[in-house]
């Protein structure tokens, strides 16, 4: 799943997609980072990329109150937007919340047919999660569980999530397990360590890995309605 973090990367993240139909899909969204870009034009532009098969989410979109690299005006406007694009098209939403709990939960309240939705990359609390858990979100967990200094919560917290609403990603290039060894050259995450997260989070549930994987890979296919 290559993720589209404005229209530019969406269309990059397409045409990766395009370029490799048996392994790559893509989503089409703006990162909050980038809603200060936005104008008339960004909704058209993610309207007609997201009508393409390949494109299987809208995001990744939310809220970032961390970086603060956009407004916090703009950033929920342009989600807002986006969340109403995907109950428009039918599409799952691939979101973003850091430090945004009250607002994010505020956002995602006001539209009432909402399609399916997955908390991206939770680094969270207890009552953050338990908060995405009742609005329905799937939730995906990232080699921040492998951070002894800032995920070792997550080790317990990740027994919370229900088996049918829990997903694994990578968030790659960023958040390389710190745990790997020998840690990779360039410490650039690759979907390829994958595996390394799956084995993490089944050590904290106390799962074989090879059900957690499947468990795991048949909430994706559902979620983004996959073969």
């Amino acid at each position: 799943m290559v993720t589209g973090t404005s229209v530019p990367e969406s269309t990059s993240a397409l045409k990766a997609s395009n370029a490799h139909p048996e392994s790559i899909y893509a989503t089409a969204g703006v990162h909050p980072h980038h809603a200060r870009e936005c104008d008339e034009t960004t909704i058209p532009a993610l309207r007609v990329l997201a009508q393409n098969p390949r494109v299987v989410a809208i995001g990744e979109c939310g809220l970032d109150f961390n970086r603060n690299y956009s407004p916090h005006p703009d950033q929920e406007k342009w989600f807002s937007a986006q969340v109403e694009l995907a109950c428009e098209l039918g599409k799952p939403l691939f979101l973003h919340s850091r430090d945004a709990m009250e607002k994010f939960v505020e956002v995602i309240k006001r539209f009432k047919s909402l399609p399916p939705a997955v908390a991206h990359c939770f680094t969270g609390e207890k009552a953050e999660l338990h908060a995405y858990l009742d609005l329905g979100l799937y939730i995906g967990i990232t080699g921040w569980i492998c951070d002894e200094r800032r995920g070792a919560h997550l080790l317990e917290l990740v027994r919370d999530i229900p088996a049918d609403r829990l997903m694994l990603e990578t968030d790659s290039p960023y958040l390389t397990p710190r745990d790997m060894r020998p840690q990779p050259k360039a410490r650039r995450n690759e979907p390829s360590h994958l595996p390394h997260i799956l084995r993490t989070v089944a050590r904290a549930l106390g799962k074989p890995p090879e059900q957690v994987a499947g468990e795991t890979t048949r909430n994706a296919k559902a979620f983004f309605g996959l073969p």
